[in-house]
């Protein structure tokens, strides 16, 4: 268990590692920078080394910020050589002179001596380079994307950028990208943060962020980290997303960018514009602001069919507009390099307006019926995110600080459902198909058969919020003869998640409604015979018009009203000590991390009681708190071994954990209750579903091993390893039986596991070639395996969501004047959830996308983007892969677009 860390030999290394030196440190310092003789690029990641020449021993190291500076503090007077690598440039050097009480500020240049390749300006190569250079400097395992590399790809947002790194994968929602997972992992299991804020989730249950409300125009950098350092947040079993937006300091001079573009979507035939733009602009040398805005307006569809696995199968269409707008301020203030403040907006919004019509089909013989349905609603999210916070550099000390807050919420008004129902014997269907086959007579498709059963009516809101503060402090320490630095610091976050709903069931006195005055013509479905549609504005006028004289189902409203209603509460209070040393070739960046949680729920237990014998139907309503308390221990080492200057080999053991997903630990019991009588005795059965809040976090032990090549140039070529050992994953059960829950049919609530393992390795080739070919491929295998014991019965399965095969390639050409690259992913089918006595799987996904530019001049781009070139469906299966449960078609997408630099 990770809270028992107390005197392992990590701790005793720990402890050693950050033990302080009695050595006292001269005042002088470099403030330097690192940029090119044309003064267009920005240089994140060169590595820089101060060399004594006395001995031509590397005093010092570091890398440059994204901004292109770099900084030593403490430095004894004397004479030194500051040299810098940068991948894809020649190595540079320069002398300098430090002395007592002074701050010196060189500027190192590259290509003071030679013209700048004009495809370095334009293509992905800088952009490769920048990624490259950000992880061969990084302290922990990682793998970065930067603003010119999401360009390169037809990604419309954060998520389907991610897909493209080693070890990622993407969940997708009506084709497009919206979660994403690291080596396999569940979501909810990775930590999402954008410009150093922890983002709440916009909808209702989950911790995970669908990262597809973030327009990828608004992003300067993603970086993945898939080991932990103490200074990072605990919660990143899968790992942790960092995502920056632009900032003036980023650039090395003023810029602006416009962006349109249209798209069409082959499965619904609709036309997509799509328009962005962004500037950033340094007032003088102290001020700079950054500014972007997206706007994205698409009309697209999908076909579904899916079953139960057994008597039901169900077809689906669906009609969806939806809508992006992303923007983000960022302001800079740097009255002299010792501080610095700044202060990050990010305002996103993701509408979803939804049209869907269904067929429901139950095969039971004579008893057989037919339900068509209707589904309308429009649902809204977005995200806004502020980040006060400042820099400040000491004689010895450095202080950063941030303020946050962040809000993400999820309006879904006036969400209408209508069902229609009928009997028909004369039906039969075939599930055992990908597309399951349904046989129907010429009543199954007459509306005038059908009569109208049920009108729901939804208000459902979800709020997420967190406010933050976290305080760091750094300095340079001497251990043993060997520079290094410490850094301790502390963190607080305050999260409440509420979700209301207000569900109105309108469920008799139908009377006299003609199914056929609500008849529209068929949806084009290409999946099968669908049938008559239903109009969307013939339904909601019905509605609007007739509410008042419709028999509300009371209880049934009540139940599921309050039964969604919830209040979750959560502080957590983080403290850590870290020390990074340079010990030679090796560097040791190890830590502890103490978190404290205090988690509270309040909620409502509500039983639907019918019985019979004493003849009362109502609604009991009994109010449920809950909290706990819980600290964890998360001790951390990351290695790093540079065997040469282009091979380096790298090792981590971390502790992290995973919080439970917030509608898992709600307070909510939905319990349905009805004595009848059945042969003269008053039988009682029970059936609940219901919320686990002392379910106890995910704890995971992980060692990660990777060894990086970088053969000269742009590129790189690795191999890592990784375990992970987790205990108390969450999964679903019928806990019917069990304490407190004796005399129920069925229970069905979140329960931990036991024990589960993953292991894996990863694989990545990235390679700019001189001659203009591009070739980046990227694959990760994993093995998964998880126990929980149930019932007395022992389940041995892998991972929910865990796919064991993900994989990348990329092929491209890059000229003077034009661009194209063709790109693959794959992800291999992985299990979704256990249903019932059969496992649901998700099946293998391999998507083809392609993107062409031709470069008008240096300011002016075309592009061409073809989405999902093989019309890849989305696919789940019951046990066996001809066992439909769901199939569903997108189509293919195209893009035609313009792009001004100015």
């Amino acid at each position: 268990m990770i809270k028992r860390f107390n005197h392992t030999a990590l701790s005793v290394a720990c402890l050693a590692a950050l033990g302080l030196s009695n050595t006292a440190f001269a005042d002088g310092s470099i403030a330097g920078k690192v940029t090119h003789a044309s003064q267009n690029t920005i240089y994140v990641g060169a590595k820089v080394e101060l060399v004594s020449p006395s001995d031509n021993e590397v005093s010092f190291s570091t890398i440059t910020r994204r901004d292109g500076s770099f900084r030593f503090q403490a430095i004894p007077a004397g004479s030194y050589t500051l040299s810098v690598e940068y991948l894809g440039e020649s190595p540079i050097s320069q002398a300098v002179v430090v002395e007592d009480d002074q701050t010196i500020t060189p500027t190192l240049v590259f290509g003071e001596n030679e013209a700048m390749d004009e495809i370095f300006v334009l293509g992905q190569r800088s952009s490769q380079a920048s990624a490259i250079n950000q992880q061969r400097g990084s302290n922990r395992i990682s793998s970065i994307v930067s603003a010119d590399a999401i360009g390169q790809f037809p990604d419309q947002n954060a998520a389907e950028a991610l897909q493209r790194l080693p070890g990622l994968s993407i969940e997708r929602d009506q084709g497009e990208g919206r979660f994403v997972g690291i080596r396999g992992i569940d979501p909810n299991l990775n930590n999402v943060t954008i410009n150093g804020l922890n983002i709440p989730s916009p909808e209702s249950g989950v911790r995970a962020v669908a990262l597809d409300v973030i327009p990828s125009e608004l992003i300067q950098t993603l970086e993945v980290s898939k080991s932990v350092t103490s200074d990072m947040d605990g919660d990143a079993i899968g790992g942790a997303v960092a995502v920056k937006s632009i900032s003036a300091f980023d650039k090395t001079q003023d810029t602006a960018s416009v962006t349109v573009q249209l798209g069409q979507n082959q499965l619904r035939d609709e036309i997509n514009p799509k328009v962005s733009g962004s500037f950033t602009h340094k007032l003088n040398s102290t001020f700079g602001i950054a500014a972007a805005l997206s706007y994205f307006d698409r009309d697209f569809g999908s076909d579904n069919i899916e079953s139960n696995g057994d008597d039901e199968v169900e077809q689906r269409f669906y009609g969806i507009n939806r809508e992006r707008i992303g923007g983000a301020v960022n302001l800079d203030y740097r009255p002299d390099f010792n501080n610095q403040y700044f202060l990050r907006t990010l305002y996103s919004e993701f509408s979803d307006d939804e049209y869907r019509l269904a067929n429901t089909f139950t095969f039971d013989g004579e008893d057989s019926e037919i339900e068509r349905e209707s589904k309308d609603r429009y649902e809204s999210q977005s995200i806004l995110s502020f980040a006060l916070g400042g820099e400040h550099q000491l004689p010895l000390w450095q202080i950063n600080w941030q303020l946050g807050y962040a809000k993400s919420d999820e309006d879904e008004p006036n969400a209408l459902y209508y069902v229609f129902a009928t009997e028909n014997e004369n039906i039969d269907g075939d599930l055992n198909q990908i597309i399951p086959t349904i046989t129907q007579n010429s009543d199954a498709l007459d509306l005038s058969t059908y009569e109208l059963d049920e009108i729901s009516f939804e208000d459902n809101y979800t709020k997420d919020t967190e406010t933050s503060f976290k305080l760091d402090f750094i300095r340079p320490i001497e251990w043993n003869g060997n520079q290094g630095e410490l850094k301790f610091g502390t963190k607080y976050r305050s999260r409440e998640k509420d979700r209301s709903s207000q569900i109105f069931i309108y469920d008799g006195d139908f009377d006299g409604i003609d199914a056929e005055q609500f008849g529209a013509s068929s949806p084009d479905y290409s999946i099968g015979n669908f049938g008559p549609g239903l109009s969307r504005s013939a339904l909601r006028n019905y509605f609007s018009s007739q509410r008042a004289n419709l028999e509300l189902a009371d209880l049934d409203s009540e139940l599921e009203s309050n039964g969604a209603t919830y209040v979750n509460e959560e502080d957590i209070f983080a403290a850590y000590l870290m020390g990074t040393f340079n010990v030679d070739k090796l560097q040791i960046v190890a830590g502890v991390r103490y978190e404290s949680t205090d988690f509270s729920t309040q909620g409502m237990r509500v039983e639907l009681v019918e019985n019979e014998q004493t003849d009362t139907e109502e609604v009991v309503n009994t109010p449920w708190e809950a909290e706990r308390d819980y600290d964890h221990w998360l001790p951390s080492i990351n290695l790093r071994y540079d065997v040469t200057d282009k091979l380096l080999v790298r090792a981590a053991y971390t502790h992290t954990l995973s919080r439970p997903k917030f509608e898992d630990v709600a307070a909510f019991q939905i319990i349905e209750s009805k004595t009848e009588e059945d042969d003269g005795v008053f039988v009682t059965e029970r059936e609940a579903e219901v919320g686990n809040p002392q379910l106890t976090p995910y704890e995971a032990e992980n060692i990660d091993l990777s060894i990086e090549y970088y053969p000269g140039d742009i590129g790189v070529i690795s191999a890592g390893y990784f375990y992970k050992n987790i205990d108390n994953f969450v999964i679903f059960a019928d806990v019917a039986g069990t304490s407190g829950w004796e005399g129920f049919e069925e229970v069905i609530q979140p329960i931990n596991g036991e024990t589960a393992s993953l292991q894996g390795i990863e694989l990545s080739y990235v390679k700019a070639f001189n001659n203009g070919f591009i070739v980046s491929a990227n694959t990760t295998f994993s093995d998964s395996d998880a126990v929980t014991f149930l019932d007395g019965e022992r389940f041995d399965t892998s991972l929910p969501n865990q796919s064991d095969t993900i994989g990348n390639l990329t092929l491209g050409y890059e000229a003077d004047t034009y661009s194209a690259r063709l790109s693959m992913t794959y992800k291999s089918e992985n299990l979704e959830e256990i249903d019932g006595d059969m496992l649901r799987m998700e099946d293998d996904h391999t998507q083809l996308d392609f993107m062409a530019k031709y470069f008008i001049n240096a300011d002016m781009q075309l592009y061409f983007n073809a989405i999902n070139l093989t019309d890849e469906p989305f696919y789940n299966y019951f046990d066996e892969r001809q066992r439909n449960a769901q199939y569903e078609e997108y189509g293919r997408t195209f893009q035609l677009g313009f792009t001004w630099q100015m």
